[in-house]
């Protein structure tokens, strides 16, 4: 098992120096001043002289690489342009909202996917399992932003059930914070549930023609538990692998959800800095999310050898 992790452990770190490198000079390439965005288009060449050597845009790109990989080892992540903040506490205090609402995501997500898919797999080719496939199918051709809209009419406008958008933050309370957060989390939860259900279908229509099903029949075992508690384990290697996906994708798919619903978080701040050309902020965050990426597939592939001991033992 040491072997096994060793090997995922010295492929996380390889694949994060990459992501680094890439991600700081995809940003070198884009065209333009950060200094002459900040200071305008009519500002003196000399004060925007000035003002990117005070940022250190004069230095040579590989210097700035170094600090900035230096920043990133001790939390020094430089101040905004915009904001005029440290980037790391921009970072922080938007992470709580963000976090929380990409785990509700997924929280409905992984509900939603398993009763649908391992329900239609259990009413194969019957109407349940047409019309189950069906509203997935719905639910993949869905943009979840126009989703958020509709929720926000049907929900907020309507029914005044909930808030069109905002967040008062936790200091209101959980039961509020969570209530506030609900609507993004379905919003953004729709389609990667149908995505999802489909996927769990397919791999538990797969596991129930294997001989065990058939036994586990035999002997007397209820219908229930022979697909809950047999079958959906074993169909677990195809789920764990999209659910990995789908979690990293649901937090870059915060972008979009956040703006809808205007919520302060992680997906916002990337936004209104992509708009203000605040490459420093830009820089860390799409780090953020690279790493998010590459520790959810490190947790994926410690999942499988948990799910099934037989891949920790090829590996090895």
């Amino acid at each position: 098992m040491s072997l096994f992790l060793l090997k995922r452990l010295a492929t996380l770190v390889g694949t994060l120096i990459g992501a680094s490198v890439i991600v700081f000079l995809v940003l070198e390439i884009l065209p333009g001043n950060a200094a002459q965005m900040l200071m305008g288009p009519d500002a003196d060449p000399s004060a925007v002289a000035a003002l990117a050597t005070k940022l250190g845009l004069d230095q040579p790109a590989w210097t700035r690489y170094w600090q900035w990989i230096g920043g990133l080892l001790t939390g020094n992540l430089g101040d905004s342009y915009t904001y005029g903040s440290p980037v790391l506490d921009l970072i922080l205090e938007r992470l709580q909202l963000t976090i929380p609402l990409a785990f509700m995501a997924m929280a409905f997500t992984t509900l939603i996917a398993l009763l649908v898919g391992v329900t239609a797999a259990a009413r194969h080719n019957k109407l349940g399992d047409v019309g189950l496939m069906g509203l997935a199918q719905v639910g993949v051709a869905i943009p979840n932003f126009w989703f958020a809209i509709l929720l926000i009419l049907l929900f907020s406008v309507k029914l005044q059930w909930f808030s069109a958008g905002g967040f008062d933050g936790w200091g209101e309370g959980i039961g509020a914070g969570i209530k506030s957060l609900l609507l993004p989390a379905l919003s953004l939860a729709v389609v990667q549930a149908a995505i999802l259900a489909r996927i769990t279908r397919s791999a538990v229509l797969e596991v129930m023609r294997e001989d065990f099903v058939r036994t586990a029949r035999a002997k007397g075992v209820g219908q229930r538990a022979v697909l809950w508690r047999h079958v959906l384990r074993n169909a677990l290697i195809p789920v764990v692998t999209v659910m990995g996906m789908q979690f990293s994708e649901l937090l870059a798919g915060t972008i979009v959800v956040e703006n809808v619903f205007y919520l302060p978080g992680l997906g916002r701040l990337i936004f209104q800095a992509i708009s203000n050309r605040d490459l420093v902020v830009v820089r860390n965050c799409v780090m953020l999310l690279a790493a998010f990426v590459v520790i959810v597939n490190f947790v994926v592939d410690v999942l499988y050898a948990v799910i099934d001991p037989r891949i920790k033992a090829s590996d090895v």
